[in-house]
């Protein structure tokens, strides 16, 4: 059994609704931190493959939480723990900045930018074209069921960046009138599929459609190293609207063919070649 604040984190992993892998990997990789410091020695080791599995468990389609499990070792020694958590999280902001940074030069001005969800990794670039005086508006789909869209929504009002709010089913009319797309990613596998919020294939055709560059913004933590996409468990979270039973898988699945580029802190990665 899992410390209690460790499995608090985790019992708040498993009810997020709005911030993705990038925030849920963080908070992981907290939990870690909280483990190192209340136990040592056996009860450690054991611990460690009990939240292992529990951090997975969380949401097994998101690459991000295996590559943070596989990143810290079983070992009974808390302070190895504690330094391997504490670097996961510091690469991981390194790896969203250096993002921003390089995603910000693909926004030229008077860019029309359309995406779906809410990534962070995405709101960083957005962040850093911003900074650097770029002129630019942001169509966004308010993300139906959980409306991921609206709190990135209230981001980009607070950093006074034009936007526009849609509803998910307009994403083909309002890609003919977007001249970039970035989204996000909860797993890039090995076999260059893109898979993120559901919508995010819908997006890719539209915009292949129209000739509209279509980017992925991830940090590399988020490539899984063994699974293919058809291997990739795709979680799903049925709800009840009135009386109806309503199918609601959370991630769709993009083939490489529909990806411009994958945005990476280590550059821009043209899969399947790079993957």
């Amino acid at each position: 059994m899992l410390p209690q604040k460790v499995q608090a984190i985790i019992e708040e992993m498993k009810a997020e609704r709005i911030r993705g892998a990038s925030y849920l990997a963080k908070r992981g990789a907290e939990a870690y931190l909280k483990l190192a410091e209340v136990l040592t020695g056996e009860e450690l080791f054991e611990a460690l493959k009990e939240i292992g599995t529990e951090i997975i468990g969380v949401n097994p389609t998101m690459a991000s939480l295996y590559n943070l499990v596989r990143f810290i070792p079983l070992t009974n020694n808390p302070e190895f723990v504690r330094a391997k958590a504490e670097e996961f999280i510091k690469l991981s902001e390194e790896a969203k900045r250096e993002i921003g940074n390089i995603g910000s030069e693909l926004i030229d001005e008077n860019e029309i930018i359309i995406t779906h969800s809410f990534s962070s990794t995405v709101f960083e670039i957005l962040k850093a074209a911003k900074m650097k005086g770029k002129r630019f508006k942001v169509i966004l789909t308010e993300s139906a069921p959980d409306y991921e869209g609206l709190a990135l929504a209230k981001e980009l009002e607070a950093l006074k960046i034009p936007f526009e709010v849609i509803t998910d089913a307009q994403l083909g009319l309002f890609a003919k009138k977007a001249t970039l797309a970035l989204v996000g990613a909860d797993n890039i596998t090995r076999d260059g599929c893109v898979i993120n919020k559901a919508g995010t294939y819908l997006l890719a055709l539209a915009c292949h459609d129209s000739g509209v560059p279509f980017y992925v913004a991830a940090e590399s933590f988020k490539v899984h190293p063994e699974l293919k996409a058809e291997e990739v468990e795709i979680v799903e979270r049925k709800f009840k609207r009135n009386h109806f039973l309503i199918r609601n898988y959370l991630f769709d699945i993009t083939p490489w063919k529909y990806v411009r580029g994958i945005i990476t802190e280590l550059g821009i990665l043209v899969p399947p070649k790079e993957v």
